[in-house]
C-alpha cells in the first residue's frame, strides 16, 4: 500500500486561461508537481525521452528532468515534475498565489520573422490614403451649322395592305 504525505490541489493558469487538466497539479514539500501530459504538451516544442531522462525542449532551449516514477516515458499523464524550475529554464515566468491555489505562468510571445508575400495576416494594414485624381473637363458638344446632310440609312417601307 502507498502511502502519500497530506497534499494541496492547485490549479495551473497560463496566460490567463486555466490549464485543463483531467489529474491536478499538487504542492507538496514547498514545490508544485504536475502532470507532464497537459502542461508540457501545450507549452513546449518537442517532448522525448532518452533512458530515464525525459527532455523538453522549446525553442533552443533544452531541460532534462529524471524520471523517478515507474510510468514509462510514452505515458506522459503519470510523470509528474517540478514545474517551477523546468518551466523557468524554458524561459516562463511562473509564480505561486498561495491564497488562490494557483500557479500563474507566463510565457514571452515569439517573434515571427518572415519574409514578404503577397498577402500576410501577420503583417499589420496600412490604412488607404486620399490619392489625387483631378477632375475631368467636359466635352463641348458638336455645335452643327450649314445645310442638313442628306440621310444614309434606307427608309423601311411600310407592309403592303390588302
Amino acid at each position: 500500500m502507498l502511502v502519500f504525505p497530506p497534499v494541496t490541489p492547485v490549479s495551473i493558469v497560463v496566460d490567463g486561461r486555466p490549464l485543463a487538466a483531467y489529474v491536478r497539479a499538487y504542492v507538496a514539500g514547498g514545490r508544485v508537481y504536475a502532470p507532464a501530459q497537459p502542461l508540457l504538451t501545450r507549452l513546449a516544442d518537442r517532448v522525448w525521452s532518452e533512458g530515464e531522462d525525459l527532455v523538453i525542449e522549446r525553442g533552443k532551449k533544452r531541460v532534462r528532468v529524471k524520471i523517478w516514477t515507474a510510468a514509462s516515458p510514452s505515458q506522459l499523464n503519470e510523470i509528474y515534475i517540478m514545474v517551477g524550475p523546468a518551466l523557468r529554464a524554458l524561459g516562463a515566468s511562473v509564480r505561486y498565489d498561495a491564497a488562490g491555489r494557483r500557479l500563474i505562468v507566463h510565457i514571452p510571445a515569439r517573434t515571427i520573422v518572415a519574409s514578404p508575400s503577397p498577402f500576410n495576416a501577420a503583417v499589420p494594414l496600412v490604412a488607404p490614403s486620399a490619392v489625387f485624381t483631378p477632375a475631368q473637363a467636359a466635352t463641348p458638344r458638336p455645335i452643327w451649322t450649314g445645310s442638313p446632310l442628306p440621310r444614309r440609312t434606307p427608309l423601311p417601307v411600310p407592309p403592303r395592305r390588302r
